[in-house]
């Protein structure tokens, strides 16, 4: 029953983002969704997974690392939410893509496990573009000078942007947002961080649709697959 649930929610949540990439003019197959485990018991996550779901995001380091043990790596599993610095050493062992970098100090701690790993990591810079006191992320006027100064690190592969607007009413409430995030990118890539700078994670269960109309190319869906938390 819980297989055949996450399938039927799976498959609705896919054809919800093919409608919204044919409204773009956009393929489907051009946005990565993301399973947003967080909170998920390990049985639900396995049945996620033979129902076919092509990555997993999680929220909290130690959380992920139990799940890890006892799953393996039978799907990327990206981290989404806050990194505390004294993490940085397991999330770096543990992730495929970090989508919350969210300040310099960070990045440099990033850079630094890897590169004594002898490997790079591959990130995602945080964007407040909410500019929200509350969350991390860096202010969009600074995102200059933040991606000048991370891309000079070497433990660091920079693939594109992530937000997190403030909580929509409505949908569309964060269209504004995501259109913002969309020429954050677009002017970044003119800075000439290369083509490997493309990715953006932006929308989430109750506004994916939007994210994908503005170009996003990672949704980190929860709720909409797995159901309400604790459920």
């Amino acid at each position: 029953m819980i297989e055949s649930d996450i399938r039927a929610n799976l498959d609705a949540v896919r054809e919800r983002m093919a409608d919204a990439a044919r409204r773009a003019g956009r393929h489907a197959d051009a946005v990565l969704l993301v399973a947003v485990s967080k909170t998920v018991d390990v049985e639900r996550v396995r049945a996620a997974i033979a129902a076919g779901v092509p990555a997993l995001g999680e929220n909290r380091v130690q959380e992920a690392r139990e799940k890890i043990a006892v799953l393996g790596r039978p799907r990327p599993w990206h981290l989404i939410g806050h990194l505390q610095t004294n993490k940085v050493r397991d999330a770096v062992d543990s992730f495929d893509l970090i989508h919350s970098v969210d300040r310099l100090a960070l990045a440099e701690a990033l850079s630094r496990r890897a590169t004594e790993g002898g490997r790079r990591v591959d990130v995602l810079v945080q964007v407040n573009v909410g500019e929200e006191a509350q969350k991390g992320g860096v202010r969009p006027e600074d995102l200059g000078p933040a991606l000048e100064a991370m891309a000079a690190l070497p433990g660091l592969r920079l693939r594109g942007l992530m937000t997190i607007p403030p909580l929509p009413k409505d949908p569309e409430d964060s269209r504004p947002h995501y259109r913002e995030m969309r020429k954050l990118l677009d002017g970044a890539r003119g800075r000439g961080l290369g083509a490997e700078f493309s990715e953006l994670s932006m929308g989430m269960s109750g506004d994916f649709e939007v994210g994908i109309e503005e170009g996003a190319t990672i949704v980190r869906v929860g709720t909409a697959i797995f159901g309400p938390r604790g459920g």
